[in-house]
């Protein structure tokens, strides 16, 4: 079932699909924004959101049904700021000299926004996952039995569906905890591929249209019900050092990406990490993260995962 909602909270069922994939596909196919659909197709059946929510029956905003056809990808150093925490993760290693990441982080800070008809720079790019690496609100983070660390990213995400044509139609936003490895990543950056393949957590709602300039959320992690950590974080192109249409030029400029009927879920970074605190997560914590204009929080505790072997046998 698909729900919409409006600014005041109320929302409806959407008669008609069982999925937001399937509103994209028909919002396409009838040159209809997403939200001009949802509304057309709104049912007298009304959703109570926060009780769903509390109830874990909320599903992650977007899926496909082959989860092979759902990437997962991301940028990072992409927020005033984001290079600070990750500048002194490496600069042991770099023995004092400007750290690649730094160096990246500047790179965009001089040419991550550029003017209109123009090219920036290309930011730092990363794989994560398919759809079977989406985590629901509510739904345990699961940490691989040989990680050696399991942190939040607050973060906002773009979701897209590429159309016919082979066209990225962004369908909206919505907020990501992006989870990650840093002790992995802080061993060595180039071991940042391996700390990225992680699960990540959507956020309960779709925000269509544009993305606030300036958004201020609030990232916190909860222990044995009381709060261990919280920070303030800020994203949107205010607080970000890459235009979002920067970003998203770079990624779907690969034309393994504009692959029709695919969808996308791409992490735009953060600048907040209870990690460069010095916060070690524990089994059991609960990240929360909370954003207007996002009504619904996400959260979702942390787990570990059964050990799986990676061993290859010869047939």
């Amino acid at each position: 079932m698909v729900a919409a909602a409006d600014d005041s909270g109320d929302a409806w069922r959407i008669d008609g699909v069982a999925s937001t994939y399937e509103l994209a596909l028909a919002a396409i196919d009838s040159k209809l924004t997403l939200e001009a659909v949802a509304r057309q197709r709104a049912s007298a059946e009304r959703i109570d959101l926060d009780r769903a929510l509390t109830e874990q029956r909320i599903l992650a905003p977007i899926d496909h049904p082959d989860s092979a056809h759902l990437h997962l990808t991301g940028t990072g150093l992409t927020h005033l700021g984001s290079a600070e925490g990750r500048d002194k993760m490496h600069r042991a290693a770099a023995a004092g000299s400007a750290t690649d990441s730094m160096r990246m982080f500047l790179l965009g800070v001089e040419g991550g926004k550029p003017r209109d008809g123009e090219v920036g720079v290309q930011p730092e790019w990363f794989y994560k996952g398919d759809g079977s690496s989406i985590v629901a609100p509510g739904a345990p983070l699961a940490s691989p039995d040989f990680a050696l660390d399991g942190s939040e990213e607050p973060e906002i995400a773009g979701i897209y569906v590429i159309d016919g044509a082979g066209r990225p139609r962004r369908l909206g936003f919505c907020l990501a905890n992006e989870f990650s490895d840093h002790v992995t990543e802080r061993g060595n950056y180039l071991w940042l591929a391996h700390s990225k393949l992680r699960p990540a957590a959507l956020g309960p709602e779709l925000l269509v249209g544009e993305l606030p300039r300036d958004v201020r959320g609030t990232s916190r992690i909860v222990r044995e019900g009381r709060t261990l950590w919280e920070m303030p974080f800020a994203t949107g192109e205010a607080n970000m050092s890459h235009s979002l249409s920067n970003l998203e030029h770079h990624h779907f400029k690969y034309a393994l990406f504009r692959r029709p009927g695919d969808v996308h879920v791409h992490f735009f970074g953060t600048a907040t990490l209870s990690f460069a605190a010095g916060i070690q997560a524990r089994v059991g914590d609960v990240f929360e993260i909370e954003a207007p204009p996002f009504r619904l929080p996400l959260r979702n505790a942390l787990a570990q995962a059964d050990s799986a072997s990676g061993s290859v046998h010869a047939l």
